[in-house]
């Protein structure tokens, strides 16, 4: 199974990717099935007042931030689904960047639409970003990482309705500090794990570690090891795309990496139903 299932479009603020486009270049590539899993981040970022069903990418110019148009995203998914039918799979997802006091935006959300998988992810904590320095300014290193990680605790032990986590410690990926010693957030990273599987969810390896230049997978290895240790199963693929270039890139090279520690499945999903498939 070759499935990249983390993909931003231009319906993401950060991407001026067209689906059709990455649809194109995900066949062209031999990829076999893509879910597209454009972000939506409550707390930080509003919804378009226009609940048209109609969208070309232009029409984020010159507004402020928005999330995912959901009715022209919806469309656009079920148009391409039907179009390229027998060419590859397209699945309906979506990056839910999550926070405690967003989880009743994000249920109204989940309840409007079939989806078919959820990245549930951790981008900004207390409505501050990680990627400015907003969150991690006027707070040690320490304190900084372990309340990252106690966010997403706090936020899996409330809400269900996902699928993965999403790129578990990206906290690493903007640490000016360093690399965090993983010894001083187990117990949090630990507790985080065991109630993922508990509920039947899984967690993803995201590949654009790559691209940013960090010396370990994402998660990193230790993580990946003791989700294995403490049972886990269930893994997803994803490039984190928001250019042509970085459509399944290392997705193969990781599936080599999971193979050495010893993971034998990866998934895909379906209605929110996880799929199992050999390494």
């Amino acid at each position: 199974m070759f499935a990249d299932y983390h993909l931003h479009t231009w319906f993401s603020d950060d991407s001026d990717y067209p689906m059709e486009q990455l649809v194109c270049d995900a066949i062209a590539k031999g990829l076999s099935e893509i879910c597209i899993t454009d972000h939506v981040d409550y707390g930080i970022k509003g919804d378009w007042p226009d609940a048209s069903d109609t969208y070309d990418g232009r029409e984020k110019e010159g507004r402020p931030l928005r999330n995912v148009k959901y009715p022209a995203y919806h469309a656009e998914i079920r148009r391409l689904r039907k179009r390229y039918a027998g060419q590859i799979v397209i699945r309906e997802g979506m990056e839910f960047g999550m926070q405690v006091h967003t989880i009743p935006e994000f249920a109204r959300l989940f309840a409007a639409y079939p989806f078919d998988f959820i990245i549930l992810s951790c981008h900004q904590v207390e409505d501050q970003e990680f990627w400015t320095q907003d969150f991690q300014r006027g707070r040690t290193q320490e304190e900084y990482n372990r309340r990252y990680y106690e966010e997403i605790l706090r936020v899996v032990q409330t809400y269900k309705d996902y699928s993965v986590l999403g790129h578990l410690d990206m906290i690493c990926r903007y640490d000016q500090a360093g690399v965090y010693p993983f010894e001083k957030v187990k117990d949090l990273v630990a507790e985080i794990l065991r109630q993922t599987i508990r509920d039947g969810k899984g967690i993803e390896v995201n590949t654009s570690s790559h691209r940013y230049g960090l010396s370990d997978l994402t998660p990193s290895r230790a993580i990946l090891e003791l989700y294995r240790d403490l049972g886990g199963t269930i893994l997803t693929l994803g490039s984190d795309t928001h250019r042509a270039e970085h459509l399944a890139a290392y997705i193969k090279e990781t599936m080599d990496a999971l193979r050495e520690m010893g993971f034998t499945s990866l998934c895909t999903f379906e209605g929110m139903k996880p799929i199992f498939h050999s390494l």
